[in-house]
């Protein structure tokens, strides 16, 4: 198995680390200003913009560069992608000075490197149904910082489902990963008490939706501090 080198990111190197003190939290599929103000003042890890035009959640042209680059730098930005091509994908990154880009379909490890090559931090999404074959995911490790396990459905994410986190117990890559589908309200006990190997932290999406791209700063709040307490 290669072992991925360091990250060229100072961010992405402590994810590296198996035992996290916490999860760290995602917020994705955010579109309008005041909303994304809102949501970033709660201090998540990452905040997450679908550039996907299939999406539900698309950003369109109502997305602000100005306004992604004035976040407090310690929310990283991740932009989502769906088999989309590396000129594409940089153009947004340019565009809205994207700290990280997460591939969310059928991505071959040779479009992660050209992404790293280009200075880019790299999250690589599996949809997971019923099993999980981690000796697939091992071309990927050099090139990317994190992974991300969803919930397989209809659309690449997004879809409010859940698949059985016991699958992971396996896991045994050094790249660590977030927790995605079906995660919302009520929930932190649960997340709190999870002992995965490699789990660094969640991404949470159409639970705390108001409205597709709409988040409820709210439910936020009150879930990231029992999550935390």
């Amino acid at each position: 198995m290669n072992i991925a080198p360091a990250s060229p990111f100072g961010f992405a190197n402590s994810l590296r680390m198996p035992n996290a003190t916490h999860l760290r939290l995602k917020v994705c599929g955010l579109r309008q200003a005041e909303n994304i103000l809102e949501v970033a003042g709660l201090e998540p890890d990452f905040l997450g913009f679908i550039f996907t035009p299939k999406s539900k959640r698309f950003v369109g042209e109502e997305l602000s560069g100005e306004l992604l680059r004035s976040l407090p730098a310690g929310v990283r930005k991740v932009g989502v992608f769906v088999d989309q091509s590396v000129a594409e994908i940089m153009q947004q990154v340019r565009r809205y000075g994207l700290d990280l880009v997460q591939l969310h379909g059928a991505e071959p490890p040779a479009q992660c490197a050209a992404l790293r090559a280009n200075d880019v931090g790299v999250i690589k999404a599996f949809a997971v149904a019923d099993a999980v074959d981690f000796a697939a995911l091992e071309p990927y490790v050099p090139f990317c910082d994190y992974f991300l396990f969803d919930a397989a459905g209809p659309q690449p994410g997004g879809n409010g489902t859940r698949f059985s986190w016991e699958l992971l117990r396996r896991y045994n890559l050094p790249v660590p990963y977030l927790l995605a589908g079906g995660i919302g309200p009520g929930m932190a006990a649960e997340l709190a008490r999870l002992d995965l190997p490699g789990l660094y932290g969640l991404d949470v999406n159409s639970g705390f939706e108001i409205a597709p791209a709409l988040k409820d700063a709210d439910r936020l709040r009150e879930f990231f501090t029992e999550l935390q307490g």
